[in-house]
């Protein structure tokens, strides 16, 4: 029982705590903006190059974790495509629904790993982020653009991949591990950053969340829960065991796959012509009952190690 508590308590702690100092104590939009620049620019790459470059690639199963990802996610994809239609959703509510579908929230991810399956679970959830975000990236990317008054710039779709921070922070940590790992004296500097990351991380996700807008379109949020925190997890773990991944692969890949979108995802909605109100709801929704559904997938992926 301690061990779960140490696992979940601090997550969805961390996450109340920055929904409170949010209305009582930090009340400035500015204050939580450069925070959570701080921690996507600076401390969650450096904890994704820590874990990475002390990791012995050629040891590690990426095939079998690309498989399990990339499958799911382009399922997932197909599924919120036809969701959004059989609710007759408009593009706008489509893009909210997808990103609810297939985005995750990749600092749950990190704390829950971290707590329960110690460094090679953190050093494994590295991994799979380099192979999340880029998919995730460009999947959400090319369904605002489709459909939207806008068009796919291939240029401007590569840049927008290629740059974005935790890629980059992936292929440093890749680099660094052929290398042999950080250099003495910067190795802990990076380490002491990255451990920075989750607890700021999440206290920016609760601060995110809203209660404001649950109750529009109930039968939307519903159904995309249903979805990113049942079905989607349920598929990552049929096609991890036939794909063979050993047991923490699979509890890592199924755990990531589990967790609730990510609250970037509403800046997404709002920059890019989505439905924003739907996406603050769906946010908040999947948070609330991920309380209930990470437990259960943990208590299930523990059970099989």
């Amino acid at each position: 029982m301690t061990h779960w508590l140490d696992a979940f308590v601090p997550v969805f702690g961390l996450l109340a705590l920055g929904a409170l100092l949010r209305r009582k104590l930090l009340r400035d939009d500015t204050i939580w903006a450069g925070i959570e620049k701080l921690v996507f620019w600076v401390l969650l790459p450096s904890l994704i190059v820590t874990a990475l470059a002390n990791m012995r690639l050629a040891d590690l199963p990426v095939g079998g974790l690309a498989g399990s990802i990339w499958g799911a996610l382009l399922a997932g994809t197909g599924i919120s495509l036809l969701l959004a239609r059989g609710l007759g959703a408009g593009h706008p509510a489509m893009t909210s629904i997808l990103q609810g579908g297939i985005r995750f929230n990749n600092l749950m991810g990190f704390a829950i790993a971290g707590a329960i399956w110690g460094p090679p679970g953190i050093a494994l959830c590295a991994i799979c982020t380099g192979l999340i975000v880029p998919m995730v990236q460009t999947i959400t990317t090319l369904a605002f653009a489709f459909g939207g008054e806008g068009r796919v710039l291939p240029a401007r779709l590569a840049r927008q991949v290629l740059l974005n921070p935790l890629i980059i922070a992936c292929a440093l940590g890749f680099l660094l591990s052929v290398l042999g790992g950080l250099p003495p004296g910067l190795s802990p500097t990076v380490r002491v950053l990255g451990q920075a990351s989750v607890a700021l991380g999440l206290l920016c996700v609760g601060a995110a969340l809203t209660l404001k807008g649950l109750g529009d379109r109930p039968l939307a949020q519903a159904a995309t829960a249903v979805l990113k925190l049942g079905v989607v997890p349920l598929i990552t773990f049929g096609l991890a065991s036939a794909l063979g991944l050993g047991p923490l692969p699979t509890a890592i890949v199924v755990m990531l796959m589990a967790l609730p979108t990510a609250a970037t995802s509403y800046v997404m909605a709002r920059a890019m012509g989505g439905d924003a109100p739907l996406m603050a709801a769906i946010t908040t929704s999947e948070h609330v009952v991920s309380i209930l559904t990470l437990p259960i997938w943990i208590w299930f992926l523990s059970g099989r190690m």
